[in-house]
Formats: C-alpha cells, structure tokens, sequence
C-alpha cells in the first residue's frame, strides 16, 4: 500500500462516516478487511509514522486549545483524530499547527479531537484476518519527548500567543 492508498482510505472512511470519529474507525476496519494482511499492516505502518511524527509540542500545544486542555492521552487521541482528518488537514497542522483554525470547519470538543479507536483499526482488521496480534511493524518508535520548544498549558496568554488564530476562533 503507497502513500497515495492510505489517505484514500482514510477519507473514503471519514466521508461515509459523515466526520463521526467512532463510525469512521468502524468504517475503516471493515475496508481494511477486505485487503491482504501485509496490506493492513502496510496502513498501520502508514499511520503509525503519521501519528509518531505528529508528536510535537505545537501541535500538543493547539490540541490544548482546541480540547480546552489535553492530558498524555487525550493528546494521543487528538493525534488519531488528525490523521483521520486525512491529508489536507494533517500535513499543514503538522508544519504549522495554527493552521487548523483556517482548516477546520465546525470543533465539537465533545466529538472531535478524540480518535482513540482509529489507532487500533489495522490491529483490529490485522487480528480479524489472521487470528494473530499484528507483529512489530519495523519502524523507529515515536521520540520520548515531543519535538520542539515545551508548551505550558496552563498559561492562557502565551497559548493565546503562539496560537492567536487557534485561540481567537476556539477560546476568544
């Protein structure tokens, strides 16, 4: 599976599931079962990358914001939601996360933002299909620390300032 056939799926999912995080993952398992294991496990690598490289303090930063506050966890979901978000949302929030105020439409903090059952779907459909817990996928971990300057969550004016279109649409 290239590049290319990842975001493809993850849109035709997010498309049909009309944006709904939950449907969306239920979505993407049943299309990843109709594909061959190595294909599955080519989509978790696919995301797993995405998510690892998505590890920032900006984008944790932004999620803070737009959550109204994100815990280790609820920061790990965010980074499920993004990719779910497919292509033309993930790649300008990773390079400048302050972008989501132009790319996102209506947040619904209580709905959006939190994906957690996305970063288990090629688990799931790897398991459906095999009968096996999917192998190690070969690809460097995730860093132990965000990439980039610390972020204080706590401190709405500097939230306010290194994200002043996040903080004027969202909490202004």
């Amino acid at each position: 599976m290239d590049e290319t056939e990842f975001w493809e799926l993850v849109d035709t999912s997010r498309e049909a599931a009309g944006g709904d995080p939950e449907d969306q993952a239920d979505l993407l398992v049943d299309r990843l079962l109709q594909l061959d294991p190595e294909s599955v496990l080519d989509f978790a690598r696919h995301f797993e990358s995405r998510y690892n490289r998505a590890y920032t303090w900006d984008l944790w930063g932004a999620a803070a914001v737009l959550l109204d506050g994100a815990s280790d966890d609820a920061f790990d979901f965010f980074r499920c939601w993004l990719i779910g978000q497919g292509r033309e949302v993930y790649e300008p929030a990773v390079h400048e996360p302050d972008s989501l105020a132009d790319l996102l439409g209506d947040f619904d903090e209580e709905v959006d933002g939190d994906a957690e059952d996305l970063g288990y779907a090629a688990d799931e459909a790897y398991e459906q299909l095999t009968g096996t817990v999917a192998p190690d996928l070969g690809i460097p971990p995730a860093p132990p620390e965000p990439e980039g300057t610390p972020v204080d969550f706590e401190h709405e004016r500097m939230l306010a300032e290194r994200f002043p279109r996040l903080w004027e649409r969202f909490r202004a």
